[in-house]
């Protein structure tokens, strides 16, 4: 990336968010706003070059060519920006972001792209500001970042800023309030805090526990029509891709479609043995392996052999953890990178004592 030259260059990660529980209740110490649902996006302009890059690094301006064109109208001439790129519509009288038209939004075609950039347009939300005109403020506090944010975004017709509170209540009260809108959870940062690239500094809170795999797998459903689950994988420490459970209980219509999306990606006609169930001991769990190209995201309710060294803290082994029940499919993520889906993205359980949660 040689197009732009401002004083902090792409590709840069950016900085992660670590899941938690309860929304952080520290008056004095965090910064609450929503949690879009939308493409991580990093914004980088120099004058007429704009650059907008996924979190992985990949262009995205080519999926978004009518963005460029807003933020070279809306944001200030040399500036870095942190946010997500959204597709807002109409839904039952009420706008909100519509996942299933942003996801269509990533496709090889160009005509399909000019065509969807009319009629699905995106919206950039930003949240963080990276640097300002010859300075960069990786290295200033939250709030001093925010300030620049909201000086670098001049028009808000298709460039907008996320709104913030410093009040605990408040950020606990639109944890609730803001999913109706599509949203779904409260990023909460250290008003102090430096942006650290590629770090989970900030904490994340959704409404319900979800997680990124990789599809490295899949069984043909009982009937012999399409799949019956989808086996997921997580990345670990050490590059391995380790098998974490399995995705289940599709509609028929969703089963044959499944299979028609991973059976390109079928590696020869390899068959493995899985393991034994524990429930059922006749069930067939032979599956059949795919290159490991493909990311969805999945809800969850607990992990099993998740072991921790205390409350927030990392785990001690990620060999033996997998999903306790099965797991719901929620949506395939086109802008994810199979190797970014890996055990850290994953919720720490809560440590607790038995007499706690027993009836005195």
């Amino acid at each position: 990336m040689d197009s732009v030259d401002l004083p902090v260059q792409p590709p840069v990660d950016p900085m992660l968010a670590k899941a938690q529980a309860k929304v952080p209740d520290e008056a004095g110490v965090w910064s609450y706003e929503p949690k879009w649902d939308g493409f991580r996006a990093l914004m980088f302009r120099d004058g007429d070059e704009v650059v907008l890059l996924s979190r992985n690094g990949k262009d995205l301006g080519r999926y978004f060519p009518e963005l460029l064109d807003a933020l070279r109208d809306e944001v200030a001439p040399r500036c870095v920006l942190d946010g997500e790129i959204v597709v807002p519509r109409e839904i039952d009288g009420r706008i909100r972001l519509d996942w299933e038209s942003l996801s269509q939004r990533v496709h090889p075609a160009a005509s399909r792209i000019r065509k969807l950039a009319e009629e699905t347009p995106a919206h950039f939300i930003g949240f963080d500001a990276l640097a300002t005109g010859d300075a960069s403020l990786l290295k200033e506090p939250f709030r001093v970042r925010r300030q620049a944010l909201l000086e670098s975004v001049r028009e808000k017709d298709w460039c907008h800023v996320t709104r913030t509170t410093e009040d605990p209540a408040l950020g606990a009260q639109w944890l609730e309030e803001f999913e109706g809108a599509g949203l779904d959870g409260v990023i909460a940062k250290r008003l102090d805090g430096p942006y650290l690239p590629g770090k989970r500094e900030m904490v994340k809170v959704k409404h319900a526990r979800d997680a990124d795999c990789v599809a490295m797998g899949y069984r043909i459903h009982k009937s012999g029509e399409g799949i019956g689950s989808i086996l997921l994988g997580l990345y670990r420490d050490d590059g391995e891709l380790q098998m974490v459970g399995g995705a289940a209980s599709f509609t028929a219509k969703d089963r044959l479609k499944l299979l028609a999306e991973l059976e390109p990606l079928r590696e020869g006609d390899d068959m493995r043995e899985g393991d034994p169930s524990r429930w059922n001991s006749a069930a067939d769990k032979r599956w059949i392996p795919v290159r490991p190209e493909r990311v969805c995201e999945v809800a969850y309710d607990q992990m099993e052999g998740y072991a921790a060294h205390g409350a927030g803290g990392p785990a001690t082994s990620d060999h033996g953890q997998r999903f306790r029940h099965a797991v719901k499919f929620v949506r395939w993520r086109p802008d994810r990178d199979p190797s970014s889906c890996t055990f850290d993205q994953l919720d720490v359980p809560v440590n607790y004592d038995l007499y706690d949660v027993l009836e005195s």
